[in-house]
């Protein structure tokens, strides 16, 4: 068994999950204590047990301590069953989080499943759908990862009710993923969500970003989605030829729309300006499935307290090192390689 202090680093929910993912693929019984220590609501909530019951259902794992409010978890896991799943995290909490912890075990399960995963979308505090489905899954589809996604329903604070159906195919995983440079520039677009909400939040939003960064008028959409929440999500798409990064703004009730769009405009005005292809979102959550695959490197703009702390979880399972390295004066190498 492999003791996890899970206040170390960033002491979030990053660790419960990576955590749960690695001991999956490796059948390594873990102990987890001070889950989520740092955080405002300590210890495991709905979408960290949705998370947990997941991970559980397809290792046909026996556990201790998955209960709301607990500060330490035993789990010990068994044989990976593909096959088809339903998960549904019951509140708003993320549904693509739950989707992040099971996604790699059942990538090296050797034949198909089908997952549907319900809760939310598009959450302040995890990557949106959006972002797994341009940014994420292109990037581990290149590993030799068979997935494909589709979005069933939006899911918005406070009441989710989102749906993501998930088919990950045998495949071949163990490709070798090198992100130095992001390639051409193919096209900057943008895109406003309003669920509930007049035209006229979106319209101002995308004046902004239209404006800020240079944006074709034929480039920038309204989205209206039905919802049983209000919601208004700003998302900008940058296509280079190795990748493209989604960045989004959420809206929020006492915050002028034209904020929401400086905001997320100055983000990528930094990345475009910065010349990274990876940013530290995306950087953190590649570390995983390289150190899989057994070899990578990227080049990146940051390295955040969640990066160095995937970087020593990831340590205690697998036989991997992971080195960082100054690029240039201002962005990071990171190279993945087994010991």
């Amino acid at each position: 068994m492999i003791e996890i202090d899970g206040a170390y680093g960033e002491g979030g929910g990053q660790i419960l999950r990576s955590a749960l993912t690695l001991s999956v693929i490796t059948k390594t019984p873990i102990k987890i204590y001070n889950i989520r220590a740092k955080r405002e609501n300590p210890g495991l909530q709905p979408q960290h047990l949705a998370a947990v019951n997941a991970a559980a259902q397809i290792s046909q794992a026996e556990i201790s301590g998955a209960q709301k409010g607990s500060l330490s978890l035993e789990f010990y896991p068994h044989q990976i069953i593909p096959g088809e799943y339903h998960f549904a995290v019951g509140t708003a909490g993320s549904a693509t989080l739950v989707l992040q912890t099971v996604l790699m075990p059942l990538v090296l399960a050797g034949s198909q499943s089908s997952l549907v995963i319900e809760g939310g979308t598009h959450n302040p505090l995890a990557p949106p759908y959006d972002f797994i489905a341009n940014t994420y899954l292109p990037l581990i589809n290149k590993l030799g990862a068979g997935v494909k996604t589709k979005l069933d329903r939006y899911g918005f604070y406070p009441s989710g009710g989102g749906k993501i159906r998930v088919v990950i195919s045998p495949t071949q995983f163990g490709g070798n993923l090198e992100i130095i440079d992001t390639g051409h520039l193919i096209s900057i677009r943008a895109v406003s969500i309003v669920a509930n909400l007049p035209d006229h939040i979106a319209e101002r939003e995308l004046k902004v970003l239209k404006r800020q960064l240079e944006i074709d008028p034929e480039k920038c959409e309204i989205q209206r989605v039905k919802s049983n929440s209000t919601a208004n999500v700003a998302m900008v798409f940058v296509e280079y030829a190795e990748l493209t990064t989604v960045f989004i703004g959420f809206g929020k009730l006492g915050v002028r729309a034209e904020q929401v769009a400086n905001n997320l405009a100055k983000e990528v005005r930094d990345y475009l300006d910065n010349g990274a292809p990876v940013n530290e979102y995306l950087a953190d959550q590649l570390l995983l499935p390289m150190a899989l695959a057994g070899k990578g490197k990227f080049v990146t703009c940051g390295i955040s307290e969640h990066t160095k702390t995937n970087i020593w979880l990831i340590k205690q399972f697998l036989p991997v090192e992971i080195r960082i390295e100054p690029f240039d004066d201002r962005s990071f190498l990171v190279t993945i390689e087994k010991i």
